[in-house]
């Protein structure tokens, strides 16, 4: 190689330090650029470095030389880069005010239905009931055989029922008293439980009804308990859920479990369209069904009925949500509307 190719890459080297001092670096992004194109393991000073094997024997301590310059100068403008938009960063980080409040976070609403069933337990645990729950998927012999409902019984047809697949064994249950049953054939009286859940019926959809809803029973079993019993604790819990001057009533039902059977009505009034229509232009809103518990279950269930005798009561929820809340219709309940459930009280 003569000394004119000697000048040649010495030119070229030049020209990488000019270019390299103009570049231009105003990011972090064009700083990662920057050090790609010059210090990268493909970089142009790897390139230049490719040179020196090719420059005469009496060239190369100069152009060793000037690589070196030209390395540094590299390093240290990156250096200098580097620093200047880390301490843009910090600098940014310093800027935020600390003490400043944080944006609020809306809390969320208990749902009506919640917020009434909480109620009804509470009621109930002041006078010594406790809280039993179980599974939603029943058998038969639970939700219907052991309740005084054998398979012929026509009181099966006051119930719709949603069964499993290819079952005629195991359902949804369509009452919480298959809880009752369940704690009966285990624990020996007295007992006293309320069974809170949701509960099933194929029924039609309207603004009263609906095929899923929620319930609260109670089971009140040990010697010596009358009707007398039933209807006080009855009127305590309507008087602690509806104030000291709601008015009930006691009107005569049937039920397969229980005998005498009742139902308990609240008077809702008539004071407006809604009111009316939700009771069928009478004021009065059946919230509950209640009775003595029929011998015959007793017996199913392994308990003497000639020493022991009980009460049981159900009640659903949604009818209470609507009567509490003066919401007009039921289907409102399961829409899931956020407008709708705001109003209710946060958690």
């Amino acid at each position: 190689m003569t000394n004119t190719d000697w000048t040649s890459i010495r030119d070229r080297f030049l020209e990488a330090q000019k270019g390299m001092e103009q570049e231009v670096v105003d990011s972090p992004a064009s700083l990662e650029q920057f050090r790609i194109k010059y210090l990268g393991t493909k970089g142009i000073l790897k390139d230049l470095s490719g040179y020196l094997k090719e420059i005469p024997v009496e060239n190369r301590k100069e152009a060793g030389k000037l690589l070196n310059q030209i390395k540094q100068k590299t390093e240290s403008l990156f250096q200098q880069y580097q620093q200047t938009y880390s301490s843009a960063g910090k600098a940014s980080k310093a800027e935020i005010d600390l003490s400043a409040p944080g944006y609020p976070l809306p809390l969320g609403s208990r749902h009506p239905v919640s917020l009434v069933m909480n109620q009804v337990i509470d009621i109930f645990k002041r006078i010594g009931f406790t809280i039993a729950e179980d599974r939603e998927i029943e058998d038969d012999w639970h939700n219907f055989t052991a309740l005084n409902t054998p398979d012929d019984h026509p009181a099966r047809d006051m119930q719709d029922t949603f069964y499993i697949k290819d079952s005629i064994q195991y359902l949804l249950r369509t009452h919480t008293s298959p809880v009752q049953a369940r704690v009966m054939t285990r624990e020996k009286p007295p007992i006293r439980i309320i069974a809170p859940g949701r509960v099933y019926r194929n029924e039609t959809v309207s603004a009263r009804s609906h095929c899923q809803f929620h319930q609260v029973e109670g089971l009140y079993i040990d010697e010596g308990v009358s009707f007398a019993d039933m209807k006080q604790t009855l009127l305590y819990y309507a008087r602690e859920q509806y104030g000291p001057e709601v008015k009930i009533r006691l009107r005569p039902s049937f039920f397969p479990f229980t005998e005498p059977s009742a139902e308990m009505d609240v008077y809702y009034g008539l004071a407006d369209e809604t009111a009316h229509r939700i009771t069928k232009g009478t004021g009065w809103l059946e919230i509950l069904g209640c009775g003595m518990v029929d011998p015959a279950v007793l017996v199913n269930c392994g308990i003497d009925p000639d020493k022991y005798s009980g009460f049981a009561f159900g009640m659903g929820i949604e009818r209470q949500v609507l009567l509490k809340y003066n919401v007009p219709d039921i289907r409102m309940l399961f829409e899931n509307d956020v407008r709708f459930l705001r109003q209710f009280s946060a958690i």
